[in-house]
Order: structure tokens, then C-alpha cells, then sequence
């Protein structure tokens, strides 16, 4: 193996260590919380993790919402509704 090939392979090797790293620390320094929406008579409870509260609040809210609401209109309008359980992990 000639040299700069080795430098290369050392040079990406580098870069997948830093953002593994980084992605680590991200979910160790995370918020989790368990979100339950009722939008049509239906109802759904999802949880989801964040690198902040608000992120994990909306992450787990869009997901609760997939499951019960059909159609872009609806999943804004679940997406909107308050959640009727917020369970901080």
C-alpha cells in the first residue's frame, strides 16, 4: 500500500471516529418522552428521543399522529392538538 492511499484511509477512518463521537454524545445528552394523542376517536401513544425536550416532544407527537390521522390535513390537525398524556422519561 503506497502512501498517500494509506494517508486516505487513515484521513477517513478520522472522520468516521469524529461523527460517531458526536452522535454518541447526542443521544447520551438526550431528552425521551412518551406522548399519547386522541384525534378522532382514535387514539395512540409513541415515544421519542431528542437532543432537546422540544425535539423530542414533536418527534413523538408526529409519530403518535402517523398512526391515527389519514392525509395531510389531518395529520396537521393531529399534529395541532394538544396531547392528552405527556409521560417525561
Amino acid at each position: 500500500m503506497n502512501k498517500p492511499v494509506l494517508v486516505g484511509v487513515l484521513m477517513f477512518a478520522l472522520i468516521l471516529l469524529v461523527i460517531g463521537y458526536y452522535s454518541y454524545n447526542l443521544v447520551q445528552n438526550s431528552a425521551e418522552v412518551e406522548v399519547c394523542m386522541d384525534f378522532h376517536g382514535l387514539h395512540n401513544c409513541k415515544t421519542a428521543k431528542g437532543a432537546t425536550r422540544e425535539f423530542a416532544l414533536r418527534s413523538a407527537t408526529t409519530n403518535a399522529c402517523a398512526a391515527i390521522a389519514s392525509g395531510v390535513t389531518d395529520s396537521i390537525g393531529c399534529e395541532n392538538t394538544p396531547p392528552s398524556k405527556v409521560t417525561w422519561k
